[in-house]
């Protein structure tokens, strides 16, 4: 298994707290930091995470905004901290959070399927691809495209940014 993606909605603000990078290490600096989250506020994504970025942006890294900030986009915010926290954390503000989610919202996963190629997503050396059996576009992929919607939404609505952990 590769690198796996958990989602977290957060005010932004944090028990005083505003700039994004310490309030990553108030969240993420202790091991039960998900047991201590309501469980609406997460979303794991797995290890699928480069795959829905493809699928979203064509691209398996970068693309064009609002499309990119739904997986890769954001502010690093442990270039120098990965190591501290156990894994790399993405912040994503919530002025980018909402063009993000209209833009979920208002694309239908039939609109992105017909990018879902296996061989192609492996011969970019997308995570896990050529592993991924014939099904996981319907099994797989789309719940969990439906899931970053309503989660994309909800966060828009709250106002709240977006922090990505990468583990």
């Amino acid at each position: 298994m590769g690198l796996a993606m958990t989602y977290l909605r957060l005010p932004p603000t944090l028990e005083g707290e505003t700039d994004p990078g310490r309030i990553s290490r108030l969240v993420f600096g202790t091991a039960d930091w998900r047991k201590r989250q309501p469980a609406a506020n997460l979303l794991d994504i797995g290890d699928i995470w480069q795959g829905l970025n493809y699928l979203i942006t064509g691209d398996p890294w970068d693309g064009k905004p609002p499309a990119s900030d739904v997986v890769c986009g954001g502010r690093l915010l442990t270039e120098d901290g990965a190591d501290e926290l156990g894994m790399d954390v993405l912040y994503l503000t919530p002025d980018r959070v909402k063009p993000a989610a209209d833009h979920l919202s208002s694309t239908d996963f039939a609109a992105i399927a017909g990018r879902y190629n296996v061989k192609k997503m492996a011969s970019l050396d997308i995570q896990g691809a050529a592993d991924w059996p014939k099904d996981a576009r319907e099994r797989t992929f789309q719940p969990a495209y439906a899931a970053l919607t309503g989660f994309y939404a909800a966060a828009a609505a709250a106002g709240q940014a977006i922090y990505k952990t990468m583990a």
